[in-house]
């Protein structure tokens, strides 16, 4: 499950729990992936205990799951329905950060408005994660245990995103969007391996009201499926060719 930690990536896309990233941005991952560009989804956490399954299930279905999207995946050692936005959490990730090397982040949107408070914690944590993999001379810092930092080198990334969590309220707006219709059978496969997390009938709803979503933010761009984000900074354009056209501009 977990891949090497002196391995670099294009993209890290953090999770509170494993399933989370399938359901949020299982095609612009597979996507992605599908491109060049090397993808890594980091848990938090392993899912454990998880609501239908066994101890273990959810880390194997977690393993199929990154390979029906083509990515790669590491769990860090926080604990399911515990984790916290705090120091020690935030040198953790930003540890990650600096191993992998990623130029683009995603993660969910810090705040209370989330109804699990794991996803709510970790919006910021992230964040602080990704602000604290910059800062050099840690282990002049008095007070703080940065042993995980130890022999990595501060890093930058370029570009922090949000993803959509099913378990916060609806977003009034998003910045840009994928399309994922050549992708969409991956994800939905990705997310049905969940089976320890979902059930067998609660499973089925879920995709359903995923793909229900998806299909409406694709009839935007007029195509099948197309997940939504928002960007921490707002985006330069360099090249408007990079722009989808849309049925009535």
């Amino acid at each position: 499950m977990n891949c090497s930690e002196a391995t670099t990536y294009d993209v890290l896309a953090f999770a509170a729990h494993p399933d989370d990233i399938e359901v949020a941005m299982g095609g612009t991952a597979a996507r992605l992936a599908a491109e060049g560009h090397s993808v890594l989804i980091v848990d938090l956490c392993s899912g454990e205990p998880a609501r239908h399954g066994t101890p273990g299930e959810r880390r194997e279905q977690a393993r199929r799951a990154a390979e029906l999207l083509g990515v790669k995946r590491t769990t860090l050692s926080l604990q399911d329905r515990l984790i916290q936005d705090n120091t020690v959490n935030r040198i953790l990730l930003a540890a990650s950060i600096r191993r992998h090397r990623p130029s683009l982040v995603f993660t969910t949107h810090s705040g209370a408005t989330c109804v699990h408070p794991d996803h709510a914690s970790m919006g910021s944590l992230v964040e602080g994660a990704v602000f604290y993999a910059r800062l050099p001379k840690w282990e002049e810092v008095a007070g703080v245990d940065a042993s995980d930092l130890a022999n990595t080198r501060p890093h930058e990334i370029k570009r922090l995103f949000y993803y959509f969590c099913r378990m916060e309220p609806a977003w009034q707006r998003f910045d840009f969007a994928f399309a994922v219709d050549e992708y969409y059978g991956a994800k939905e496969e990705a997310m049905a391996a969940y089976e320890s997390v979902f059930g067998d009938i609660s499973r089925s709803a879920l995709v359903s009201r995923v793909e229900a979503q998806d299909r409406y933010f694709g009839e935007m761009f007029d195509v099948g499926h197309a997940e939504v984000f928002q960007s921490r900074a707002p985006l330069l354009i360099q090249d408007f060719q990079a722009i989808a056209p849309v049925r009535y501009g």
